[in-house]
């Protein structure tokens, strides 16, 4: 009889509640119980689990990791899927492997080389694979000297952390004044340039910015599989231009893709993302964890969630090909399951007291929580 495998997402985006659906309707109908744990009582992923916990708020990345090794071992953890603290986690690999937990991440060099878009960008450069003009600011002087620069060579200029992911921080530059425009419809992610040198030189903060051009559509995620041999097992790139989404196989993708991961050990799965630079595919971001809309690929016939297990678990699942390509398709949002709440988890507002109909008790730092139906799956935002 094959054992079940057991399999940990810690603090994990929202939508990979479908990461979870797919380990669940494996091809090999393997037995597979999830443990997820997250600093919001609130998220998805925690009710969609078989076994969730709360993380403890404020832990340093050293303490983290005892912290992760102690659920590894008292959940008796297979494969451990790290998002937070992932660099500090993956430098421990060798912990986590006494105590019988396999990390489905990057090794910790390559972890190292893309937290930081300017270390990235120079050494994905080195290797031949293009990326878009930039510049590394920290005060307002060389934020208008990187605008000034770009605008006179035709570009609108944009802004992001030089740490970071999610698009979290990004804003593109305008000229236009700020006026009413600005707070009508919806909220934009164009700021006025004067606003933003005046917030730089008011700020006590040190700001560690990447100012680019912007690029333009189409956007190309390409999601990656790559065994600890440096081999990628499956690439394919999912392709946005507005709201149509779609996918493709065009090697002029899918080959630096390859080229990023197999270079720098991109271990497991990654996402590499390309848009247009004037008519050329240039480099926009590398992540070393899964994906969001990996559970996207399934419109392929592909389950890669469950063939990065295999690989972790040293069950090498050869190269993975689409059997197809799916159609083009568009991304709502619809209801999840969240866990009931309880009276340590109201939050509502003392002026507007509801009264709730009562709940079974339950500790909220340890849940046991019943798996999601096959079909409940019908979307979830980050």
């Amino acid at each position: 009889m094959v054992s079940r495998v057991r399999v940990w997402l810690n603090r994990t985006y929202a939508e990979n509640v479908f990461f979870m659906d797919q380990l669940r309707r494996n091809p090999s109908d393997r037995a597979v119980e999830i443990h997820a744990t997250h600093g919001d009582a609130d998220s998805p992923v925690l009710a969609a689990a078989d076994t969730a916990d709360l993380e403890p708020e404020g832990l340093s990345p050293a303490a983290y990791v005892e912290y992760a090794l102690d659920q590894c071992q008292r959940r008796g953890i297979d494969v451990f899927v790290p998002r937070l603290h992932q660099s500090a986690i993956v430098a421990h690999r060798a912990d986590f492997e006494s105590v019988g937990t396999a990390l489905l991440a990057p090794p910790p060099e390559a972890v190292a080389v893309f937290h930081d878009k300017v270390i990235a960008y120079e050494a994905v450069q080195a290797i031949g694979v293009p990326v878009p003009s930039w510049f590394r600011v920290r005060n307002a002087d060389e934020l208008l000297a990187a605008v000034e620069e770009l605008e006179a060579d035709g570009h609108k200029a944009c802004f992001k952390p030089a740490s970071g992911a999610g698009g979290v921080g990004f804003r593109v530059i305008t000229r236009t004044p700020f006026s009413m425009m600005h707070l009508t419809g919806f909220p934009s992610s164009y700021v006025p340039l004067d606003l933003v040198l005046g917030a730089l030189k008011e700020t006590d903060e040190p700001v560690d910015w990447l100012v680019m051009p912007r690029l333009e559509e189409p956007e190309v995620s390409v999601d990656c599989l790559t065994g600890p041999d440096n081999r990628v097992r499956l690439a394919i790139g999912r392709t946005k231009n507005g709201r149509r989404r779609g996918f493709t196989l065009h090697e002029q993708w899918l080959e630096p893709a390859r080229r990023i991961a197999e270079g720098f050990g991109l271990h497991y799965l990654s996402n590499i993302q390309f848009r247009m630079f004037g008519d050329r595919p240039v480099l926009m971001d590398v992540n070393t964890r899964p994906a969001g809309g990996l559970h996207q690929l399934s419109l392929c016939g592909v389950n890669a969630p469950w063939a990065a297990v295999q690989l972790a678990l040293g069950e090498d699942p050869g190269e993975v090909v689409p059997p197809f390509l799916g159609q083009d398709y568009t991304v709502v949002s619809g209801p999840r399951q969240l866990r009931p709440l309880t009276a340590s988890h109201q939050r509502m507002d003392e002026d507007e007291q509801v009264s709730l109909p009562s709940v079974p008790a339950q500790t909220a730092e340890s849940v046991e929580v019943a798996p999601q139906s096959a079909g409940s799956h019908a979307g979830a935002t980050a």
